[in-house]
């Protein structure tokens, strides 16, 4: 028989392997009787694990949320894929994430196996991240607005825009919505009877907050790409819309969320709503997707693509013609 340590370990490994576990179930898997099972549940609680048991034919055991965190037990691809997120949430935008998530990798880095200690500092030292640069936003505030859009409870806040001036706006949260380097709250305005999206670092919680709501279906029914419509709208001077030939799954590789919408327009098309701070860094971001296109609209903007080619064509015709006249290097 395992010894009683061993078998602790091997129960907790189970556990969290299927929502429930019957008495003979788990006895069968490590080699011992029932009543062993229900020494050893007990043994687990005294420890602090919450293990959960069910009376009755349709009864088990499993593992539940306790009042504190308990030790875990991770295999060695759980165990890398939470050195790889902490590793990214090192140079995150939440306020006091970092910091967090630094402590958390030291007590892993502690514990970790050999092997996967030097899994993961190879990972660490091939893998370079491009500092988020974003706002911070206040965890707890993002924590509160999580929770009311689970809970379908309204928010009251007090907004400042862009221009700096600040209003109290009563809403019924959606989403939350991460894009690029931003946190963004998609919710309804019960005052303006209408979608909003609003940036998370420029809103404060005002307590009490609102009452329950019916959830209601987003426009399109994408929240993403309601914000970014949105935040393009804000964000970009010049806007457009453009089909692209070739497929949106092959696009969206070439494309950054923050770039713009996808949608489908048959099996070898999309269209893409994108935008940008002139129409010259448009027509210049459009052509680095090396994709034929369509321009939907604006009009201007087939003009400006149209002068752009004259400009190319002109510089190639020159290119050439002064390569073929001489200028080289004689003997």
């Amino acid at each position: 028989m395992l010894d009683t340590s061993v078998r602790l370990l091997r129960l907790l490994a189970l556990l969290p392997a299927h929502a429930t576990w019957t008495g003979p179930e788990l006895a069968e898997r490590l080699g011992v009787t029932t009543r062993t099972v229900r020494n050893d549940v007990e043994r687990l609680r005294l420890l602090g694990y919450e293990v959960r048991s069910t009376p009755g034919v349709a009864g088990g055991y499993r593992l539940g949320a306790g009042s504190a965190l308990p030790p875990l037990l991770l295999d060695d691809e759980e165990a890398t894929a939470v050195v790889l997120s902490l590793r990214a949430a090192t140079g995150g935008t939440v306020a006091g994430s970092e910091e967090a998530a630094l402590r958390a990798l030291v007590k892993l880095d502690a514990v970790l196996p050999a092997r996967l200690r030097s899994r993961a500092d190879a990972l660490r030292a091939a893998v370079v991240s491009v500092p988020a640069g974003g706002p911070a936003v206040d965890p707890q505030v993002l924590a509160d607005v999580a929770t009311a859009v689970r809970d379908r409870v309204g928010l009251r806040l007090e907004y400042r825009g862009h221009d700096g001036s600040t209003s109290l706006r009563a809403v019924d949260p959606h989403r939350l919505v991460h894009v690029g380097r931003r946190w963004y709250l998609l919710a309804f305005d019960t005052d303006r009877d209408d979608w909003r999206t609003f940036r998370v670092d420029r809103l404060r919680l005002r307590t009490p907050g609102g009452a329950r709501f019916a959830p209601r279906e987003v426009p399109g029914g994408d929240a993403v790409a309601h914000v970014l419509r949105g935040v393009g709208a804000t964000a970009w001077p010049h806007t457009a819309r453009v089909r692209l030939h070739a497929p949106a799954a092959v696009m969206a590789e070439r494309l950054t969320p923050a770039a713009g919408v996808l949608s489908d327009d048959g099996p070898d098309a999309c269209v893409l709503e994108t935008g940008g701070s002139s129409m010259a860094n448009l027509v210049g971001m459009l052509l680095s997707l090396e994709v034929e296109l369509t321009v939907l609209e604006p009009p201007e903007l087939r003009g400006v693509l149209a002068r752009v080619g004259e400009r190319a064509v002109r510089a190639a015709g020159r290119g050439a013609a002064e390569g073929t006249s001489g200028g080289g290097v004689h003997a």
